[in-house]
């Protein structure tokens, strides 16, 4: 669940920026584990990477200078308010288990592909409930 790449166009970035921002940008992208890189041979950019990673990489974007970055601060901010984190594997677990009271821990590793101990766990923190 976690592992779901999101992708993020940036129109004409260059143009917007600055080719030495851009160069700046793809480095704390790659810092942060995300992909900052040109379409084919158009003027147009994306950024693709992980909910968290993205996150991470607009705090840097921040914390550098977020004045030249406010074209892709924005465009960042924009699509990941349409987006919700992606849950924890302990909320996964334990929205499976209430929907399916009956479901094996076998179903519920192979569907959040968690530990045995989690699920043992979640599993016995809904019994107590």
């Amino acid at each position: 669940m976690n592992d779901l790449l999101i992708t993020i166009s940036l129109p004409s970035l260059i143009h917007r920026i600055g080719r030495t921002s851009v160069i700046l940008a793809r480095e704390l992208a790659l810092e942060n584990r995300c992909e900052l890189k040109r379409l084919r041979r158009s003027r147009h950019w994306q950024l693709s990477g992980e909910f968290t990673h993205i996150e991470q990489f607009k705090i840097a974007l921040k914390a550098h200078d977020s004045v030249s970055y406010q074209f892709i601060l924005t465009k960042i901010s924009s699509q990941l308010t349409m987006l919700e984190p992606p849950q924890t594997i302990e909320q996964q677990l334990a929205a499976l288990i209430i929907s399916h009271p009956a479901i094996t821990l076998a179903e519920l590793i192979s569907l959040t592909h968690c530990s045995e101990a989690e699920a043992r766990l979640a599993r016995f923190n809904y019994e107590t409930l």
